[in-house]
């Protein structure tokens, strides 16, 4: 517990840092999340085009699918506050020798390494796409705000799902020092969570909750609030969370083997 308490404040330190230093550059803090505003609109506007032509897309009709929506909008707003930036820029840390800091301080070095420093930008682009979320389930029918509880634990395990899989993809700069075609892929694969899973073939589905558990990043939180509870998906994307960060930690000690330091 101690040591718990020590990480969340060590974060709650860096991440009060990392506003003060985002603060400095005021008009690219405000640019950022123009930017992302246009990204959601994008993603809008995408869907409810195509339910113009279609009264279903998989299971959903255009009500459920804002409530996606509104999900995936809020799990990317907390992912590109909390991780993005850091796992983004692995690579040009190991090229630059910034990694021979983290590995010479005090602390877990998977840790720093990943949450180094917060995008504060991207509390704006949370808080709107909270809003477009509130809104989608307003929209709904005789929705049951109780499964709003569910939320609470899907969402964290997704995210742990998420940063897993993608320090996998970043950690392999440390192996081959320079990666970005396989980030590339990731980014590419990373797209196919970004969509419901109903909309895949059944295979496919099943390997996106699966062997590449991309699928739990939005599809099983909003399935959560759309649908009655699969008490066995909600138990095993909570296993997958455990194991996929047990997998990332023992691949960082396996990729720290083939680290030569940057001042060697």
């Amino acid at each position: 517990m101690k040591t718990l308490i020590k990480y969340f404040s060590l974060y709650g330190a860096l991440f009060r840092t990392s506003f003060i230093a985002d603060l400095e550059y005021r008009v690219n803090f405000l640019t950022r999340i123009a930017t992302d505003i246009f990204w959601y609109i994008a993603q809008i506007v995408t869907f409810e085009v195509l339910f113009l032509h279609t009264p279903k897309i998989g299971d959903w009709n255009l009500e459920q699918m804002r409530v996606f929506l509104g999900v995936m909008f809020v799990v990317d707003g907390i992912y590109m506050i909390i991780l993005s930036e850091n796992l983004d820029q692995m690579s040009e840390k190991v090229r630059k020798g910034d990694l021979d800091l983290l590995l010479a301080k005090p602390v877990n070095s998977q840790f720093m390494i990943s949450l180094q420093k917060a995008s504060t930008a991207m509390i704006g682009n949370l808080l709107i796409g909270l809003s477009w979320f509130i809104y989608s389930l307003i929209q709904l029918p005789s929705f049951e705000w109780i499964r709003l509880a569910w939320l609470l634990y899907l969402i964290p395990c997704g995210l742990v799902a998420l940063y897993a899989m993608r320090f996998f993809m970043a950690a392999t700069a440390v192996i081959f020092a320079r990666s970005e075609n396989l980030q590339f892929i990731w980014f590419q694969l990373y797209r196919l969570g970004m969509r419901p899973d109903s909309m895949y073939t059944p295979w496919l589905k099943y390997f996106l909750l699966t062997a590449l558990p991309v699928g739990v990043i939005a599809s099983v939180p909003a399935r959560a609030l759309l649908e009655p509870p699969n008490f066995g998906l909600f138990a095993w994307v909570f296993i997958l969370a455990i194991l996929l960060v047990y997998l990332s930690h023992r691949f960082w000690k396996f990729a720290l083997r083939f680290y030569s330091s940057a001042s060697s």
